[in-house]
This record gives structure tokens, C-alpha cells and sequence, in this order.
């Protein structure tokens, strides 16, 4: 499996940014996909997740109302569409896939599979 994440730069706060990742190497199907952020000095965290089939969602509570996670599964595709960005979004964002692992879907742990982030910035 490879994740490709794109579409992050910078932005001044109030702002919004879409991230994407393409997905390839496999159908998805049992697949929990999701965005993780590392700010500088921080852990990773979780920000938002999406079951590639049905579509529930999960969010962090600093994101929820101001981020959106969708996905496409006829491109294979992930987005986080990101509204309203506040200066702490700062980080590096990164898309992962769990392809089925008994975790919660918040738990990096439980994600085999990440791509190689992109920088969000957001300046005040």
C-alpha cells in the first residue's frame, strides 16, 4: 500500500486548505483511513478518520465543525477539507490507513500504512 499526501502550504488563520491522499496497492474495503498531525515538539496526533466502505466518521474534538474528511472511492482518494484554521493547525500532516486492525480508530497504532506528510502552516 502507498499513501501520497498533498495539498498542504500555507495560510493565514480564518483560512481553509484540502488535503488529499492518494491511495494505491489495494481495494480498501476493510480499510480505516485517516489524518494525523505532528506539530514541532508534539506527538503525533489523531485528527480525523473515515471507513473507506459506509463512510462513518471520526473526529478530534479540536477539529470537529471546522474539518470535514471525505473519500473517493472510485479515485482511491482521502481529502481534509480544512476550514477556518486556527495557528496551532501548524504541523505536519500525514494520511495513514489501518487495513482492518482491532484499534480504536483514534489509536496510531493500529495504522500500517502512512504516507509522507505535508506541511500546513498557518500564520496569525
Amino acid at each position: 500500500v502507498q499513501l501520497q499526501a498533498y495539498g498542504g502550504g500555507l495560510v493565514q488563520a480564518g483560512g481553509s486548505l484540502r488535503l488529499s491522499c492518494a491511495a494505491s496497492g489495494d481495494t480498501f474495503t476493510n480499510y480505516v483511513m485517516a489524518w494525523f498531525r505532528q506539530a514541532p515538539g508534539k506527538e503525533r496526533e489523531f485528527v480525523a478518520g473515515i471507513r473507506w466502505t459506509g463512510g462513518s466518521t471520526y473526529y478530534a474534538d479540536s477539529v470537529k465543525g471546522r474539518f470535514t474528511i471525505s473519500r473517493d472511492t472510485a479515485k482511491n482518494t482521502v481529502y481534509l477539507q480544512m476550514n477556518n484554521l486556527r495557528p496551532e493547525a501548524t504541523a505536519v500532516y500525514y494520511c495513514a490507513a489501518n487495513p482492518g486492525r482491532y484499534y480504536s480508530e483514534y489509536d496510531p497504532t493500529g495504522y500500517d500504512y502512512w504516507g509522507q506528510g505535508t506541511l500546513v502552516t498557518v500564520s496569525s
